[in-house]
This record gives C-alpha cells, structure tokens and sequence, in this order.
C-alpha cells in the first residue's frame, strides 16, 4: 500500500490474488464479503484492520468477535505492527466484560484505534451517547450470517446508520450454509447490515481456483481404510434404529414439514437442531413418544461418532452408559420406553459391541441349550483400523526421512497428526506411545523364527493399552453395578410412593402382570430382554468378569508405563544436561480448532500432514498454507484417513454438496436481487408527519410529537429483542440502570418483563412478590409482561401438555405443577397488577406501541431515582465485591432490591440483626421475612437431632 501524509507504507501479508482483490474492494466500498470456510478470512480482516489502525485519528469498531478470535486478532495485528513500525497504531483493545468501568470505556473510545466490543455493551454505549456514533470512523461487523432483525447486532448497525452517515461499515461471512434455510437470505442479510452490494467467493471462484491451484500443488494421499466386519454391523445396526426413529416421527407429525427428515441428514451435524425447530411449534401438542425419539436421535448419532473414534473398550462402556440411561422405571409399560431399544438392531448394536472386547468359551459342549452358558470369558480387543496404518504411514515417513534426506525447503520436517476432538488426540497420543509394548514378553516367542519375531515387535499394536482398559473398565463395572442397583431401589420406592396416592384406582395395589412367553437359552453372554421386550443389561455372570480380571494382570512392563509425576530439579543442572531438539522428530498431535490452525500451520511448518479424520475446512488451510509459501519451495505431502462406505465419508461428501448448494443458490439470488434502498435521507417535515397520532376516536385530540416516542429500559434487558423491535418501531431507547421496573412507557406505567424460565425461578426465589410490591408502590399503572419465544408455543407446557396419561407413573414437576396457582395467588395478592400475555417479542413491540398512546414522555432521571433513597445516587457510592456477593446469596435478595441494603445497613451484620419491621420499606415483607428466616436458622437439622 503506498505512503500517504508522508508516512511509511503499510505491509500486508496477503499473498494470494484473491486475498489482496478482496482486500481492494474492502477499502474502495462498503460491502459484504461471503467467503468459503478455510480460505484465510481472519487474515484478510486484520490486514483490514492494520491499515486503518497504523492511518491514526480514527476509531474502528469490531462487532460478532468471540474471544479466541479477539486473541487471534490481537496477535496479528501485534505483528504487522513490529513489521510496519508504524508510530501511530495501537493494536486491539477488547471490552468484553462488565468490569470495564464507564470512565475506562470512555477513555478507550477517546484514544481512538481498534476497539472489540461485546455487543450488548457496545449498544448500551451507542444509544447512552458515551460512544458518539458520529465519532467513529467505521464498523466491521463479523459472523454477518447471525445478523438477523431481532438479533443486538442489527440494532447496533442501525443505530450506527442512522447517526452516521459517512462511516464505513464492512461485513464478513464465511457459513453460508445456514442461510439457505430461509427465504431470500442474501436480500434479508443486505436489509440488516444497511449494505447494497454483496461479494460471493466460493471454492470453485475463478480467483480463488487459480490462487490455490497453482504450479505445485500440496501432494494429497487418500488412504481408504476399510472397515471391520464388527464395525459394519454395528454402524448398518444405528442406521436401522435412525430410520425407524425417523419413521416413528414421520408417522406422529404429518402436519409439520418433514422433506429433511431422512436418514442422509440425519448424518448432518446439525439435524437435531434442524428436527427441534421444526418441532417447537408444536411441542406441546407432541406426545411423550414423539419428544423421547428426538433425544433418541441425538444418542443414536452419538453412538455412530463413538463407533468410528473410540476404541472398542471405551465404546462399550458408552454403550453401557446408555443403556443404563435408558433404562424404563419399575412398572413402566413398552408405550413409555425409547422405541430402537425394541428393535433386532439395538440388540446387534450392544451384543457386537461386547463381541469386540472380549466373548465367551465354552467347555462342555454337549451341556443342554438352557445351560449352554459361557464358563470363561477370553479377551478379543479389536483395533481400530486406522490405527495400523497410522503406524504404517509414520514408517514410511521415517524411512523417507532417513535414506532420501533433502535440503531445507522452508519446512521443519516434522510430522503433524489433525484429530477431531481433545478425547481423539489422547487416544492417539497413548497408541503412539505404547505400540511397541507387549503386554506379556515371555508368550511373544511362541515358537516364532528370530526374524518373525523381530518382524512382529516392529509392526504397531494396540494390545498393551486396550488391555489396560480392559482392566479398567471391568473394575469400573463393579461400581457401576452398585450404583445401578442403588438407583433401582430408589425408583422402586419412589413407585410404591406413586401406588400409595392412587395413580389409577383400576389397577390398586395389583401389579403389572407381564403377559410375554419367558424365553429359555439364547445368546451365551449377550445382552437380554427386559419385561416388556427391550433390550436390557448384559448377562455376564460376576464370576466370569472376575475371572477375565484375574487373567489380566498387570505386568512389570505396564507398571513401568504409569503415568507417575516426575520433578525436574534444574538447580545443578549443567549443560551436558541438555540438548537440541530435531524438529524431524517430532510429531504434533492436535484437534480442528478453525481459524487457529493458521497459526498452528505457521508456527510448526511440518512437511508432513495427516489428516486423522476428513475435515473440509482444514483442507483449505493447507491448500493456502502451501500456496502462501510459493516462493520458499515449500513441500507438504497430506495424508488422508477415512473410512470407506463409512457415515465419516458420507458425512464429508455431504458437507461438500451443501456448501456448494448454498453459494449456488446465493449467487442466483444475487443475480435478481433489487438494490437495496433506505431512507437515510429523511426531511424534517417527512420525520414530523410521522410523529402524528390521527387516532382521535373516542374524544381523542390530534396530536405530534417533534421526538419519536421514548421508552427507559434498563440496561439488563439488552440481551433480549424486545430493546432492537423497539427501535426499529422508531421509538427512542434510554438505557438506564432501573431499580424498579425493566421497561418505563410513562410516569405512570412501568413493566416487569418475564420470560417462562425467569418466571418460574422468580416465583421460586420469592422476587417476584418484590417486584410486584415495588411497582404498585411507585407506579399508577404496574404490568407484569409475560414472554414467550419466537417460534414457539404459545402456552405453558404444564397446562397444555395433557398428552401423557396416568399410566406414565410419574409425578410432575413440582416447580411447574403449581406454575398456574402461583400466577392466581399472586394476582390475588396484588389485584392492581395486570399481567400482559405476549407471543412474541414482535407482539410486545406492538402492544407497548398501543400502551404508549396519549400517554406523557417518561423521564429518565426520575425512572432512576424511583426506588432509591432521597438524596442518594447509585452511581455515586462504590461497594466491597465480598459482602455483595454474600448478600446476594441470601434467598429473596436480588440484584435489583440488593442495592437497598448496601445503602442502609453498614455491614453484613447489621443486615443479619435487622427485625423484620425494617425490610418493609427497604425489599417488602415478602423478601424480609426470607431474609430473617434465612439467619434465624438452626444449624442442626432438627430431623437428625430429634
């Protein structure tokens, strides 16, 4: 980039074409970049970000960044900041807690640079004035695709536009698949971020291709492992049970909308999600049966991920775990149970599960069929077949590297291992460490030939380490054997609890009668059948398991492998003591951790790659990697893992399609997109035209207004959507720290706004009475706003839900059984207070439309003061954190009523000595009589001293 003001260049380090062709365009016009995964757009964001950082006199606004992208960022920047040396830039400051006081923000937003700002507090600053939108130079809002018209990042860019109209404003995405969910998504996404001109770059863009594709390409090795016959099965096994599953919801949904509902996108990662959406509507309309085969989905894909990356031992304790999740209640009939457990295949899933780890022998074979049961049990421990020729591959690497050694080519010819997950990595990390182990050196020369056995002892095995966890997990089953039985008789006691109040006054005391034919023999060892059919724990004697733990003893070579602490003393330590390291040798094992694995790639430079699993995202990365360092002759050879006619494989293929469904569908849309037009240049006289209330109905006067219509919200409601539907209503947001009240419409009327989860805990915690007796006390016209979610039901799930019968045997949940009973003694209680029934937050923007007319402005020094002491500023008196906290914990103390306290009582002690008298006026009797209960009690419980 040339000099400008006489001050030096800015370097960038893009070096691909398209990097520095959307780099162009970002600094000619305000547009929104759409970018495939794994093509470096973090990078191309902090170059952004460097050239207006080292420019000076300006401030940058970052919008959407989580904190390891914040780190990242930070990092960069740091470096193009020593590479430039540029006097002017000051990196990246982030605000994104609490903690950051107003002063502090302020001075931030003063010095100007970079600034990452959370978006609830960035909003709260926006429309508060301490950040002036007109001061800031410009907004660079990421993660464009959660940008919605109910989501705080929209209120912020337009409360940015409509105060700003010079600054620039860029958007960034890079998951176009959850945007072709909806309809016209490029024209919505364009709406919110106030832009015009979107910019698509998928995989398949000429720029792109031609970057990546160069005159050397990474050297790619697919290696197909095919899959176990065990495994198979046990994978065909899941897919009969997610079909039928599928199936079962199919049948028992035929109103909801169910052209995904199959058994490929079942393989998606995110289809329970997709399923639970469409579901919400009516989820309390669906039966239990219906909500129980959604979770069972979920276990069911998680079985399939556990297949293709556990080993066989770990697989199996999962499964025991599952099963003993699953497992009905005492009395509970077939209607009640998962329906896959039912099925041939849930039985195939659990019996060759047990199959790979260890099976039964038999030693008299000519013994009856009903008594033809295992007398021991042998040790099988299947390996995983990736393993063998992971260790294949690091072979051949070492053989390379040893008899064709080549000059350095920029890399650190190291080796770098790509896993999925951090459990993956452990896994791979042990097999490495002991596949050279045997577990019993005196069988290994069982007749062998010296050159076998040498033969033998090189190649790779897993049986050292699966016969630790072997031994691990058949004493973990002892304990968790216990614990079952333990649970059992709590349930059955819970039941009998069930019978004695009368659960169906048909049955009595009679019990359930078990009309299946007791089937004799079976499978030796495997998994049986419970009453009603399904499939229940496994049929190993205690016996046969102490007798495979007595033939797994732990040799000396195992007990030398322990993972002991070791303490370095460094003190003495010469320095024949060390040595340098070669990075040949050295082997890096780590998780797909996105935009992070840049830096991994830069940092370790290997030479040799090899992808564990397929991931899309970070085959691009190397794609880039290796494309960056052209000039260096940098060589990468990529060696890639997968499983054939596996779930893993359809599941990667299956992401490549949707991703190139999505970019194709979003530049069609592009094509017959109409520009985007608003009305960012409003007369004066249009604007008053639009502030007259012509309602004159009823004796009503004509009546305008030359301000929108103002609303006082409290700072804490900002996580929500209602404050962003509000402001697009063109009513004006004062954000205030309120203690009494969530929402002012006027000097009369002040509202309490509960979601159903903050109205269940707050009749819990005993709040509400609080905050109902706090609003009757100060307002002439209190509400209490009861709010539901978007897209979901409109009702209460303890009221509507008749669904389930009595012969469920179960006891609903106390806290909401009595949800409708709370709701009538508290109107009772208060008779002025008026409950307000919502759908949606849209449906509250229009009701606080409806409550504002010929109503009188709120004011918003009054709407703070209301609830405190004469006098007295909140803002003005700082506090110990350790006694807030402490207060805070007492039941019936609040955030909101605390405030009251630290400003009357000087300590926790005088609080805990108070009569009740004296917590009327400060938090209601209602709060101070659990306060005095709370320090008045015994601490011996009166049960056990009694």
């Amino acid at each position: 980039m040339p000099a400008a003001n006489g001050q030096p260049p800015v370097k960038l380090s893009l070096p691909l074409q398209f990097q520095q062709e959307i780099y162009t365009l970002l600094r000619a016009e305000d547009v929104l970049i759409i970018l495939a995964k794994g093509l470096g757009l973090l990078r191309i964001v902090t170059n952004l970000l460097h050239s207006y950082d080292v420019a000076g006199n300006s401030l940058v606004i970052l919008v959407g960044a989580d904190d390891r992208e914040n780190e990242w960022i930070g990092e960069a920047l740091a470096e193009q900041h020593a590479t430039s040396r540029s006097p002017l830039s000051k990196g990246l400051r982030v605000i994104n807690t609490d903690k950051a006081t107003v002063s502090m923000r302020e001075k931030i937003y003063a010095d100007g640079g970079v600034v990452s700002v959370t978006s609830r507090i960035l909003i709260v600053d926006l429309l508060s004035k301490l950040l002036d939108p007109e001061t800031v130079t410009g907004l660079v809002v990421l993660h464009a695709e959660r940008v919605v018209a109910t989501s705080v990042e929209a209120f912020i860019v337009r409360e940015f536009r409509n105060n700003n109209k010079i600054g620039f404003l860029k958007a960034f995405c890079d998951a176009p698949e959850p945007l072709i969910s909806s309809y016209a998504p490029l024209a919505a996404m364009m709406k919110n971020l106030f832009l015009r001109r979107p910019s698509i770059w998928p995989r398949f863009h000429a720029s792109v291709a031609q970057s990546l594709e160069g005159k050397r390409k990474a050297e790619v090795i697919e290696l197909e492992v095919p899959m176990s016959e065990d495994m198979l099965t046990i994978q065909q096994a899941v897919l009969e049970c997610i079909d039928a599953s599928i199936g079962e919801l199919r049948k028992a949904n035929t109103g909801v909308e169910m052209d995904d509902w199959t058994t490929e996108s079942a393989l998606h990662t995110n289809f329970d999600a997709i399923v639970r959406r469409q579901l919400d509507p009516v989820w309390h309309r669906v039966s239990w049966r219906t909500k129980e085969i959604a979770n069972d989905l979920t276990t069911l894909r998680s079985i399939l991920h556990a297949l293709l990356y556990y080993d066989c031992v770990s697989l199996l304790k999962y499964l025991d775990t599952v099963l003993a999740s699953h497992s009905p209640p005492p009395g509970a009939t077939r209607q009640n149970q998962s329906p896959w457990l039912f099925l041939d295949a849930a039985n195939t899933i659990f019996h060759t599960a047990k199959a790979r780890v260890y099976s039964g022998s038999v030693k008299d074979k000519e013994a009856l069929p009903s008594i033809n049961l295992p007398d021991t049990l042998t040790p099988v421990l299947e390996e995983q077949p990736k393993w063998a020729v992971l260790s294949e591959v690091l072979d051949e690497i070492e053989a390379e590297q040893y008899f064709n050694p080549k000059i350095r080519d920029g890399s650190n010819n190291s080796v770098l291992i790509m896993c999925n997950d951090q459990q993956t990595c452990r896994q791979l990390r042990e097999y490495l460490e002991l596949m050279h182990t045997k577990p019993l050196p005196q069988d290994v020369n069982d007749g062998a030939a010296p050159h076998q056995e040498a033969e033998e002892n090189e190649k790779g095995s897993a049986e050292f380490m699966l016969r630790r966890k072997l031994r691990e997990y058949l004493i973990w089953r002892k304990a968790f054997a216990q614990v079952s039985a333990q649970l059992f008789e709590a349930n059955q006691k819970s039941m009998q609890d069930i019978k004695s109040h009368g659960v169906n006054p048909r049955l009595g005391n009679k019990a359930l009668t078990n009309k299946r034919r007791r089937v004799r023999g079976g499978a030796a060892g495997g998994f049986g059948r419970t009453a009603s059919g399904a499939v229940g724990q496994s049929a190993d004697k205690d016996s046969q398991l102490n007798g495979l733990l007595a033939d797994l003893p732990a040799t000396d070579g195992e007990n030398m492998h322990r993972d002991d602490v070791v303490i370095d003393d460094l003190i003495d330590a010469t320095d024949d003591f060390f040595e340098l390291y070669d990075p040949a040798d050295q082997i890096v094992i780590h998780p797909f951790s996105g935009d992070a694995d840049d830096l991994l790639l830069e940092e370790v430079r290997p030479k040799y790659i090899i992808m564990f699993s397929p991931n899309l995202e970070f085959s691009r990365r190397v794609e880039v990697y290796r494309s960056s360092h052209m000039s260096s002759d940098l060589a990468v050879r990529v060696y890639h893992l997968f499983y054939t006619n596996s779930v893993e494989e359809k599941r990667y293929y299956g992401a490549v399609r949707r991703e190139k469904d999505a970019f194709t569908k979003l530049i069609r849309e592009r094509g017959s997109m109409a520009v985007t037009l608003s009305d960012t240049n409003v007369s004066d006289q249009e604007q008053f035209l639009r502030t007259v209330n012509t309602r004159i109905a009823g004796g009503g006067r004509l009546a305008a207004t030359a301000s929108p219509p103002t609303v006082v919200v409290d700072v804490r409601e900002f996580r929500s959507a209602l404050p962003s539907l509000l402001h697009g209503r063109n009513m004006q947001i004062v954000p205030c720290q309120l203690t009494v009240g969530d929402y002012v419409l006027s000097p009369q009327i002040a509202i309490e706004r509960k979601s159903i989860s903050d109205l269940i805990s707050s009749f819990k915690s005993g709040r509400l009475f609080n905050q109902a007796e706090t609003l009757l006390k100060h307002y002439k016209y209190p509400f209490l706003l009861i709010e539901f979610a978007q897209n979901k039901s409109f009702t209460l799930d303890p009221f509507a839900d008749l669904t389930s019968s009595l012969s469920n045997l179960k006891i609903p949940d106390t806290e909401t059984r009595d949800l409708q009973s709370k709701l009538a003694l508290l109107t009772l209680s208060f008779p002025r207070l008026k409950i307000i029934w919502s759908s949606s937050p849209f449906q509250t923007a229009q009701i606080f439309e409806e409550l504002k007319k010929q109503q009188e402005e709120p004011d918003p020094l009054k709407a703070v003061r209301i609830g405190l002491e004469e006098g007295e500023d909140e803002g003005e008196r700082t506090f110990n954190s350790a006694p807030q906290d402490l207060l805070r914990a007492i039941p019936g103390v609040s955030n909101k009523n605390a405030s009251r306290l630290y400003l009357e009582a000087r300590d926790v002690k005088e609080v805990a000595n108070m009569e009740l008298k004296a917590f009327d006026h400060l938090v209601g009797r209602e709060v101070g009589r659990q306060v005095v209960r709370f320090f008045t009690r015994s601490v011996v419980d009166d049960e056990a001293a009694t």
